[in-house]
């Protein structure tokens, strides 16, 4: 069975979010590895990306999904410990959070969400975070790449303010910066002076495997 044609994966990326706790309680009481069942939401969030970018599905979905993921999530992680989960993090370290008034997260539970289940140890800060929490959390966590997420278009600021910040703290030729969220592109990553964008956390993940030099 291909992992399109998966219980879990069809209830996830279907949005049958009844379905996919109950399939998910199966799984761990039939002693299924944590790491498979991450990697099956893994997958469901592939095809639901897929279904945002062809407007099959919106920002509802995408609401849902990662209430999901929330929900599954605080099923598995707390049994990785079982399954050596914290050994296999060598991904690199990505620092993540939304810049500050902004209030909005789920784009940025899902794209936290998908570096984790593939490797990388990940540093969120949560919402509405100001540029010297930001720059406080990259001398302590020496990550290899800040993510600024921002729904709304005020956050193009906020961003701007903290990629400057962090530029005057002297931290910024250690690091790459990604921006995510909202309508973001190309005029705005250079308004910011991010390194690179991302629409979606597919490409979050690529891009930080591209930066840290880990294989896809």
């Amino acid at each position: 069975m291909s992992e399109a044609e998966d219980e879990l994966v069809i209830a996830i990326s279907s949005m049958d979010e009844v379905r996919a706790l109950e399939l998910t309680d199966e799984h761990i009481s039939n002693n299924v590895d944590p790491e498979e069942i991450l990697q099956k939401c893994r997958a469901a969030m592939d095809i639901v990306g897929q279904k945002f970018e062809a407007n099959e599905y919106f920002v509802p979905e995408l609401i849902l999904a990662g209430d999901m993921l929330e929900q599954i999530s605080a099923k598995v992680k707390p049994l990785l410990s079982n399954h050596a989960g914290e050994q296999k993090k060598s991904g690199g370290k990505v620092l993540i959070g939304t810049v500050h008034g902004d209030l909005h997260d789920i784009g940025k539970n899902i794209v936290t969400f998908m570096l984790d289940v593939n490797g990388f140890d990940v540093i969120d800060l949560g919402i509405d975070v100001q540029p010297r929490d930001f720059i406080k959390a990259i001398e302590e966590g020496q990550p290899q790449v800040v993510g600024l997420s921002g729904f709304l278009t005020l956050a193009f600021d906020s961003m701007k303010e903290t990629i400057e910040a962090i530029e005057a703290a002297g931290l910024r030729d250690n690091i790459k910066i990604m921006i995510g969220g909202g309508q973001v592109d190309e005029q705005i990553r250079t308004y910011t002076g991010a390194d690179a964008f991302g629409l979606d956390a597919m490409t979050a993940v690529s891009k930080c495997k591209e930066w840290i030099g880990v294989s896809a």
